[in-house]
């Protein structure tokens, strides 16, 4: 992978702008203090430090965690040192939802982390949901320029009122602005923090055509630097509206100049899918989506453009049935 465009990258960011916050200011929380065991029983192993949790997938179940509170409105972080080597089939989240809560209009804000076949790169992605659009899925795909299961490496969401922002390393990766057209299918209901590891055998690697190869497992992945920064919210007072008052700490981060030009070349370079430029799911895009004739022609010619099948998160606040011990096939 070619790495020439990464310090360049780091440059831009580490000039301070007035009216930004930064990132690292947000200090994480030990496990227990923010987190409770969402699934998986001995598939989550909490690590000495108390700030340091292992969730692996194997032929009985995967597993994941869940923040303790609702929050509306906040950043959220985490340092993520993913499985290696082969690992098609394996799919690791890291998202916000409430469709515990709201069945029929959840919303939800997403990073996915899809595994592949021995040689080929992870590949990222990045979702949003608001009231249950889960038929107008907003998903994004990315490569990354660097092997995420070699160190850790931190991945963010900041959700406010007004935008949500995906950052990597505390690089802004990915800007949702809401806006009228949007209408509902803006996320503003509070939701609860996720991590999740588990078996996307039936779409995550080229659509299906690999599998999670048991013989292979356990697979693990490897969280810390867990940061919750946002409002919590009592589900007892829901469905009311929240009486979370604006934090400056949030409303602070906004993208100066030289955040969007790293945004942009990290577009450039490394997107390889946008809802907006997939014309079998929207022969017309959605409203809010600016469509750059460069970047579909970019796309195009990737052979990119299409999504294919759909799915949903594993183990929301349930227990994970056991899945089968397939071979999948390695290479």
């Amino acid at each position: 992978m070619e790495n020439h465009w990464l310090p360049p990258l780091l440059l831009l960011l580490c000039v301070s702008t007035a009216g930004s916050t930064v990132l690292q200011d947000f200090s994480s929380l030990p496990f227990e203090e923010g987190y409770t065991r969402l699934f998986g029983d001995q598939n989550l192993v909490v690590q000495r430090d108390g700030k340091t949790v292992h969730v692996s997938l194997d032929k009985t179940t995967g597993s994941g965690f869940v923040s303790s509170d609702l929050y509306q409105y906040g950043f959220f972080s985490a340092s993520i040192k993913l499985p290696g080597d082969y690992t098609a089939g394996v799919v690791v989240a890291f998202y916000m939802s409430n469709g515990d809560m709201f069945e029929d209009n959840h919303d939800e804000i997403d990073f996915e982390f899809l595994g592949n076949i021995r040689g080929r790169e992870w590949r990222m992605q990045t979702n949003v949901y608001g009231n249950g659009s889960t038929s107008r899925g907003r998903e994004e795909r990315y490569g990354l320029w660097f092997d995420p299961s070699e160190d850790f490496h931190r991945y963010s969401m900041l959700w406010t009122t007004t935008h949500i922002v995906f950052y990597v390393d505390d690089v802004p990766i990915r800007e949702v602005k809401r806006s009228a057209s949007m209408g509902g299918d803006y996320p503003t209901k509070p939701m609860s923090v996720y991590t999740t590891i588990w078996d996307g055998s039936d779409w995550a690697t080229s659509g299906g055509r690999y599998k999670v190869n048991y013989k292979l497992s356990p697979y693990v992945a490897r969280f810390t630097d867990l940061v919750l920064h946002g409002c919590a919210v009592d589900p007892i007072q829901l469905p009311k509206p929240s009486a979370c008052e604006p934090d400056p700490d949030i409303s602070g981060l906004i993208i100066s100049a030289k955040q969007r030009s790293a945004m942009d070349a990290f577009r450039e370079k490394h997107m390889t899918y946008s809802y907006c430029y997939d014309r079998v799911r929207y022969p017309s895009p959605l409203p809010e989506c600016v469509v750059e004739p460069e970047v579909a022609g970019r796309l195009n010619e990737a052979g990119t453009t299409k999504f294919g099948r759909r799915h949903r998160h594993h183990g929301r606040r349930q227990r994970q049935h056991p899945v089968d011990a397939g071979d999948g096939q390695s290479h």
